[in-house]
């Protein structure tokens, strides 16, 4: 009885010793361990991988602040991290900013003509050190991929998908209305009380081309050209160009008119897909949209 009993612990003793070296290769593997949190450069060398275009060589989403290798406690995505929505993100633990827009006010986020010594763009940096946070821009690639991951965001909250042309995607024919209702109702759709139009109120419009962003002019007139658009949607425009292009073309009884939605409400939505897209296969860290704020407001002037 009793060599029976030691044979017994003997036996347990060895099928313990041999689950704990197995657990211990298993959990000590990077992608099986449960606890690992991935760097920053885990989750965009993932992002690479799940984007389905070549990644570029010549691009700006690169990282724009921090250290690379940083453990990510959580992610927020925007459509610009501007300091406001930076303290949201310290605030929430999420200390990987993946935005879509320049974090340091120059498409290549190195402000021509600026010291570093500006107290704005120095104080926004130190925010970042201070914080530990880690900042990568996410803008060609999510335009480039089919389909353009800022115009679904944004079909989709305009609610325009039954309207799109399936040969052109930013075209869209939809019912009647007129250039103010119209505008009205992006104005709600998209949370932007600051919508600008120019044309006429009461034109009536059934094809609408749509530009998100800033496209520039010379696209911009090039939709406008077009017989079969009415009306352009954009985010943001020089008002000696495009703006004045479209004043001109009211004058002369043209039937054309722009709407200037806002550059961050214009787009807004489309990195709200993206943190949709994200979830998809980034499981161990928390991700939140955290959207901009439309920076402008508007004052009421007695009589208008």
């Amino acid at each position: 009885m009793e060599q029976g009993t030691k044979l017994r612990m003997r036996w347990a003793m060895a099928v313990w010793m041999t689950m704990a070296f197995a657990c211990a290769g298993l959990c000590g593997h990077p992608a099986l361990a449960q606890n690992k949190k991935p760097t920053a450069r885990e989750v965009v060398a993932a992002i690479q991988e799940h984007v389905g275009i070549p990644w570029q060589k010549e691009t700006v989403d690169t990282f724009k602040a921090g250290n690379p290798d940083t453990p990510v406690t959580g992610i927020a995505v925007t459509m610009m991290a501007t300091l406001d929505v930076l303290e949201r993100a310290a605030a929430n633990g999420q200390n990987l900013v993946i935005t879509h827009e320049p974090t340091f006010y120059n498409h290549l986020d190195v402000p021509e003509g600026m010291a570093e010594s500006d107290p704005v763009w120095k104080e926004k940096r130190a925010f970042l050190e201070n914080h530990g946070m880690v900042v990568w821009r996410f803008h060609d690639h999510w335009h480039r991929r089919k389909p353009d991951g800022i115009l679904a965001g944004m079909v989709h909250a305009m609610g325009w998908e039954k309207y799109q042309q399936e040969e052109n995607p930013y075209l869209f024919t939809m019912p009647e209305r007129t250039v103010e209702a119209l505008a009205a109702e992006l104005a709600k759709k998209l949370g932007s009380p600051v919508v600008r139009v120019v044309g006429e109120r009461g034109m009536k419009v059934t094809r609408i081309a749509f530009s998100p962003g800033s496209a520039g002019f010379a696209r911009e007139t090039h939709a406008l050209e077009m017989d079969n658009v009415e009306v352009l949607l954009v985010g943001e425009t020089r008002e000696w160009e495009t703006v004045e292009y479209v004043a001109d073309a009211v004058s002369e009884r043209k039937r054309k008119a722009l709407v200037v939605i806002g550059h961050v409400p214009s787009e807004q939505a489309g990195m709200e897909e993206c943190a949709r897209w994200l979830k998809m296969f980034v499981k161990d860290v928390p991700i939140e949209f955290v959207p901009a704020k439309q920076p402008f407001w508007t004052v009421a002037v007695a009589g208008n």
